[in-house]
């Protein structure tokens, strides 16, 4: 076998596993979505057919009561502003570990870098004991604070390496310009890292949206339920209406998918960049 077939077979099979990854990754999704559309009856009787005739009062219905609006809400507030906290945090850690040196300062890092191996199940009854002594349950704090907190090990080392990659003539040039080292993080650093920020920008979002156990933990009041809450709150007041939840599950996770279909190009610049160059 020449080396050109040999290639052709393995650009044949990448492409193979890459369609079949897809279809993994799509069919569920598009099973929701349609399965939304139907009734239960077409559900049982045909699931993977087109919806006929296609039942819109379940996504119509949901968008208009404040069980899905209210959930909303609060998981938007707490994505956001776990989001803007970890960022900023870890790229002022970043910078630091990443321009200056000084005694201990690989320890210390890798000591963030074990927190990527510490799962938070294994913390939940401390951080709820911390929480209740701080009386920060039923609280958006005792939410976004461990968030962020089990954020800062992967935002940190992403960033890090990012920032390494920027050659230290542009800090020197820009110190001769009378920047301060500051002045030099804001104004300079920070827009270079932009494909390096959206990307731990979209996955601080997403993972904060897609918490479960600590809002559960932590929010006894179900005003301040978060999404992931919600649809389980919905499931069990739906249980037999299997199309009304598959909606729900649908428009809970719209948002995190267009977010991801948005920022797709920078969170792979970004990825690939602290990869390559870090």
């Amino acid at each position: 076998m020449s080396r050109r077939e040999i290639s052709t077979l393995r650009a044949l099979l990448l492409h193979g596993v890459c369609v079949l990854v897809g279809l993994i990754v799509v069919v569920p999704v598009l099973f929701g979505v349609l399965g939304g559309f139907k009734d239960n009856g077409q559900l049982a009787s045909h699931p993977f057919a087109l919806p006929s005739p296609w039942v819109t009062e379940n996504y119509t219905d949901i968008l208009g009561s404040a069980g899905f609006w209210g959930p909303l809400g609060n998981s938007l507030l707490i994505a956001v502003l776990t989001t803007v906290l970890v960022v900023l945090a870890s790229a002022m850690a970043a910078f630091v570990f990443a321009r200056y040196a000084f005694r201990g300062r690989e320890l210390l890092f890798t000591l963030f870098t074990i927190g990527l191996m510490f799962p938070f199940a294994v913390a939940i009854l401390p951080v709820y004991l911390l929480l209740r002594g701080l009386h920060l349950l039923d609280n958006p704090l005792g939410v976004i604070l461990p968030q962020v907190a089990f954020g800062l090990p992967v935002t940190i080392t992403i960033l890090r390496g990012f920032f390494r990659s920027i050659p230290a003539d542009v800090e020197e040039a820009a110190t001769l310009d009378g920047c301060t080292p500051l002045g030099f993080f804001w104004r300079i650093l920070l827009p270079m890292a932009r494909p390096a920020l959206a990307t731990v920008s979209v996955l601080a979002l997403v993972a904060s949206w897609n918490s479960f156990m600590l809002p559960l933990v932590v929010f006894n009041d179900s005003t301040w339920w978060t999404l992931p809450l919600g649809v389980t709150q919905f499931q069990g007041q739906y249980t037999a209406d299997t199309a009304r939840i598959l909606a729900y599950v649908v428009l809970a996770m719209l948002p995190a998918l267009a977010l991801y279909a948005v920022a797709q190009r920078q969170i792979i610049g970004g990825l690939t960049s602290g990869a390559t160059k870090g």
